[in-house]
């Protein structure tokens, strides 16, 4: 589940995706060891949002990088 509060993830570059995550896993860390459930439960919705929004831009990198070469041939199969 996505946290509502957080706005559009478009404009943040993969590094910058990736500097938050990091940064919020660390401070769900800080909230598993302080007992605060709720405060685990919202962290957790905001790096799934900042995840989905790394993964669907590594897909979009990965189908680009590949677009160019649809012409060769595969020889893994």
């Amino acid at each position: 589940m996505e946290h509502p509060l957080i706005g559009a993830l478009d404009d943040l570059t993969m590094d910058q995706l990736e500097s938050k995550i990091n940064e919020l896993n660390s401070k769900l860390m800080i909230a598993y060891r302080t007992g605060n459930g709720y405060l685990c439960d919202q962290i957790r919705m905001a790096l799934e949002s900042y995840k989905s929004k790394l993964y669907e831009k590594r897909e979009e990198q990965y189908k680009k990088a590949t677009e160019k070469f649809d012409d060769k041939i595969n020889i893994s199969s």
